[in-house]
């Protein structure tokens, strides 16, 4: 545990990374550059990278006089910091007016202190499912090829496996390829929101690129059957999760997807069928409930309708919607998450912790799976029209919070698995 505040990083702009010992680093929240408590730093964890943000200058504080000054020796350093981990500040920074803007990656602050790289945030989550140590290339190249070979019609296993799993590397689809844990299911091509962060489509006149293609077809009931029967009763703790990042908006091919759950369950009871969605049809959710949806995980940038509308752009549905459809998942029996992104200085303030407070009394929320947000914060902060942030709490204090006022809320990353929802939620995970 540090007992003195680390370091500042710099970057040459050609990959090489420095620290600057004449500046302690600092977080950001919203606009504003902050110290971080020196509880709040940890070593960044394995699977986390560091990135340079060209056209910015650091922000630091002088070992030697305690002002805030920039550091000008190159260009500012952030942290990608890797599933089942929260960030608590921003990397504090200064754009220059020719600043490219940033793509869609969290960029948390990180600093250097006695020969380790830190980062301010928490370890949220125990599950193991998207640890780095856990992939094995060999192991997820023949799984690819095995599982190609077994549903060679298969447009979706196709997809999953060319595309999400061999070109992205996405941890969900590495994990079907090895035949355990969530199974990704992307269902649709389309989307009835314009989000600002749309990580599979942006329009042509926006200088932000995508970071992933989205899926260009609809696949069938049966293609989806076919590969997800057998992953439900082979694989250890089983999830099929409808929408994925590769993907638009699952509701928009609700029947499809009810169609494909009532064939499921005529083949197998086990494990967990969950749907991954803006929450946009609550009488689709309905249906799909009737079929034998297990969860909803609603995505929300924030418990605030004004904000939220400001970042979805939403077509044809309201803020209301994505509340009326985990009230509806939850008179069902349903296990119901809000994808919760988090922003410093956005999502920590007075007022959002009091809509959030409305939002979990209002639905009895069952998890909070509190996800960095992956966007340029100024760009973001700009789009959304934010100028002042308002009185901050800090995500720390607001987890906390939150946690004493609603004891039963479980705070997560990850779907959870039925044998989790069933109320076994604390896992010995080492055996998962």
């Amino acid at each position: 545990m540090l007992t003195s505040s680390p370091y500042i990083m710099y970057s040459d702009g050609n990959g090489n990374i420095f620290e600057d010992t004449s500046l302690y680093a600092m977080g950001r929240a919203g606009w504003d550059a902050l110290e971080v408590p020196v509880e709040d730093w940890i070593e960044l964890p394995e699977g986390g990278n560091l990135y340079e943000l060209p056209g910015r200058k650091g922000i630091g504080v002088d070992v030697e006089t305690s002002e805030m000054r920039l550091c000008e020796k190159g260009w500012a350093v952030a942290a990608f910091i890797p599933p089942a981990h929260t960030g608590l500040y921003i990397a504090a920074y200064e754009s220059l007016p020719e600043a490219p803007m940033l793509p869609l990656f969290c960029y948390t602050a990180a600093a250097w202190f006695d020969n380790k790289f830190y980062v301010p945030a928490i370890r949220i989550e125990q599950d193991i499912r998207q640890e780095c140590a856990g992939y094995d290339d060999e192991k997820i190249q023949s799984g690819t090829e095995q599982l190609l070979a077994n549903y060679p019609h298969n447009r979706l296993v196709k997809h999953l496996m060319e595309n999400c799993c061999m070109t992205y590397t996405c941890p969900a689809a590495r994990n079907l390829s090895l035949g355990r844990w969530e199974c990704p299911v992307p269902s649709s091509p389309a989307c009835n929101a314009n989000c600002i962060g749309c990580i599979s489509f942006q329009p042509q006149e926006e200088e932000i690129v995508s970071t992933q293609d989205r899926l260009t077809f609809k696949p069938t009931a049966e293609e989806i059957v076919e590969f997800t029967v057998p992953h439900l009763m082979n694989a250890p703790f089983p999830i099929i999760s409808f929408g994925q990042g590769c993907e638009g908006e699952p509701l928009l091919m609700w029947e499809t997807i009810k169609d494909a759950i009532i064939e499921i369950r005529k083949h197998t009871d086990k494990g967990s069928i969950n749907i991954n969605t803006n929450g946009s049809k609550p009488d689709a959710v309905k249906v799909l409930c009737e079929a034998g949806l297990n969860s909803i995980r609603v995505s929300t940038n924030s418990a605030q309708k004004s904000i939220y509308t400001s970042y979805y752009r939403p077509n044809n549905y309201q803020f209301e919607d994505i509340i009326e459809s985990l009230k509806v998942v939850k008179s069902y029996g349903g296990w119901t998450s809000i994808n919760y992104f988090v922003f410093p200085g956005m999502t920590d303030t007075v007022e959002e912790y009091e809509a959030l407070r409305q939002l979990i009394i209002e639905t009895n929320l069952d998890m909070i799976q509190w996800r960095n947000f992956n966007i340029d914060p100024d760009w973001y902060l700009g789009k959304i029209g934010i100028t002042e942030t308002g009185e901050m709490l800090g995500v720390g204090q607001l987890m906390e919070l939150i946690q004493d006022e609603f004891p039963n809320l479980k705070f997560g990353y990850f779907n959870p698995p039925i044998e989790r929802i069933n109320g076994k939620f604390e896992m010995d995970f080492a055996h998962y």
